[in-house]
């Protein structure tokens, strides 16, 4: 049987899908590989002839059991939990990792860099409760915003134990956060709309992500809300997609406006067929969006990272899952339905460009863009360029766990704007998962979901059958397609979160967040985990899963 390599794997999709897609997520070891020469390989990467048979691992049953529980035959490693420390200055790894990204070093597929998310904090394990008066005292403010944000860490694998662990000798190892200072790009910057700010106070409410086709971190901001009114920021400031080089602290961090203001999940970065860069991003609350930008210049790999302009400049877009169309986010676009509905209140609020992208969930809806249920991670197929959407769940639609949705750009060009759509996988006691949340891909087909059921029902009601969140394979060919097998399941209230390869396939890096998050009191736990020797604090952390064969 022919390898299907990552080198060779490229070179059939070619520039024409988004190897970025596989740079970024790495891929997977868990089916046998595509056996196929020439035209027919390529026909079966764009789904002709397509076969995929089979699993390397015994699926688990679904666990209450407060570990991260894997198939026979595969281990992990905590990297890194709340609190460690990560470089030589002294700074520690913030609270609730979600989204996490490896970047090789010198190619390495045992020594890189990790850029871990850092979502949100918590009164009892991190900065403390609200005083009397209902408020967070400024030392809390900033625990609160230093425990957000991002974690930069240096990873290897030791030759000797095979243990991944983190160097904290590192010199790249730091942290942004909510106190960091960042630039605004785009049509919002130094308007009116974010009070003529032009530059802006840190980073929070990290969830998913990205890579950018030039070597970056797109960092997903989603619910800013909470903390920036405890924190008494402005709120326009927050909601955004960061970008930020983990190899350069002088690579200026900055926000793209021009990508929108509302709950990012993530953003899945790809190039049209005549070579713009294309983003897609998921509005992760209850009858949002989805949405796509197209830069107006075209992507050109010797600038390097000075492509970084092309997220400042070109046209946002709603989908229209009705009609099947890309509406577009212009200011005109949307004065224009204002008028035709006779809403001189929008017409009034939008005038601007900035106001459109500030305030992007309401123009959406005013140009017609389908309100979904919790559309979370959105993953770009390297195998045919399929868009895949993990609709988490709506439960005041009767949806309570979820949908994985497939677009099908027409032409194959994810620059096109009609598409059609199908529901690739439902979630449910029948499929064995519920609540799809964060997506990605491996180079054998298959789709990695982790799941997002809410900790305070978990092992309860119509959520007794999936026990703990968890994580599952899902082939997207061959006669498994759309079937889900479950891979791992998480801790006591936590959810698997960020999954990412190594690119040779041997490493998993995954996060635990959350675990123990019904606890009472420190009195009281719900969960231990990681369980370190003399700590019971439940502490996030991300673990390096191993056993995955070449």
């Amino acid at each position: 049987m022919t390898e299907l390599n990552r080198r060779k794997f490229l070179t059939y999709v070619g520039t024409g899908v988004t190897a970025l897609t596989v740079a970024s997520t790495g891929l997977g070891a868990l089916t046998p590989k595509v056996e196929a020469k020439g035209k027919e390989a390529a026909n079966e990467l764009f789904g002709f002839n397509k076969k995929v048979s089979g699993l390397n691992f015994k699926p688990i049953a679904p666990t209450s059991k407060d570990d991260v529980v894997l198939p026979q035959g595969y281990k992990y490693d905590v990297v890194a939990a709340y609190g460690d420390v990560i470089n030589a200055k002294g700074d520690t790894f913030g609270f609730n990792n979600d989204f996490t990204l490896y970047f090789p070093i010198n190619n390495s597929n045992t020594r890189g860099l990790l850029w871990v998310n850092h979502e949100y904090s918590s009164d009892l394990f991190v900065h403390g409760a609200r005083g009397a008066d209902g408020k967070y005292t400024p030392s809390q403010i900033e625990k609160m915003l230093y425990n957000q944000g991002g974690s930069i860490i240096e990873v290897y694998r030791d030759g000797k134990e095979g243990t991944w662990k983190m160097d904290t000798s590192s010199k790249y190892a730091r942290r942004i956060t909510g106190l960091t200072p960042f630039s605004l790009t785009g049509p919002a910057r130094g308007s009116k709309t974010v009070n003529s700010a032009t530059d802006v106070q840190g980073t929070f409410a990290n969830c998913s992500g990205g890579m950018t086709l030039w070597n970056t971190v797109l960092s997903a901001e989603e619910n800013f809300e909470y903390t920036a009114k405890d924190a008494g920021l402005n709120d326009t400031h927050y909601g955004w997609i960061i970008e930020v080089d983990p190899f350069d602290p002088n690579f200026k961090v900055r926000k793209h406006t021009a990508l929108g203001r509302f709950n990012h999940e993530n953003a899945a970065m790809g190039l049209t067929n005549d070579g713009r860069v294309v983003v897609y991003m998921g509005d992760d609350k209850k009858d949002a969006c989805v949405y796509k930008f197209i830069s107006k210049n075209k992507y050109v790999a010797s600038r390097g990272k000075a492509n970084s302009d092309l997220l400042e400049e070109g046209t946002l877009y709603v989908a229209n899952m009705g009609k099947g169309t890309w509406v577009p986010l212009t200011v005109e676009t949307v004065r224009k339905a204002a008028t035709d509905k006779k809403n001189n209140a929008a017409l009034e609020k939008f005038q601007t460009q900035a106001d459109v992208v500030v305030f992007c969930h309401e123009a959406a809806l005013l140009v017609g863009g389908t309100p979904t249920d919790r559309p979370e991670d959105v993953e770009i197929s390297p195998f045919d360029k399929t868009v895949f959407i993990a609709h988490t769940n709506n439960d005041s639609h009767g949806n309570f766990h979820g949908h994985i949705t497939r677009f099908i750009e027409a032409k194959s060009d994810l620059g096109s704007l009609t598409f059609d759509f199908e529901i690739f996988a439902a979630g449910g006691k029948q499929s064995g998962f519920s609540a799809p949340d964060n997506l990605t891909f491996d180079s054998y087909g298959n789709l990695w979901t982790v799941t997002d059921m809410s900790s305070s029902k978990l092992n309860q009601g119509i959520y007794t059958h999936f026990a703990n969140n968890g994580m599952f394979v899902i082939p997207t060919m061959g006669k498994d397609a759309g079937e889900a097998y479950q891979f791992a399941s998480a801790p006591i209230e936590a959810e698997l979160t960020g999954p990412s390869f190594t690119p040779d396939e041997t490493t998993l890096f995954l996060a635990v967040q959350h675990p123990g998050e019904e606890s009472e009191n420190l009195n009281n736990l719900t969960s231990k985990w990681p369980h370190r020797k003399g700590d019971t604090m439940p502490r996030p952390g991300v673990v390096a899963i191993t056993g995955f064969k070449k």
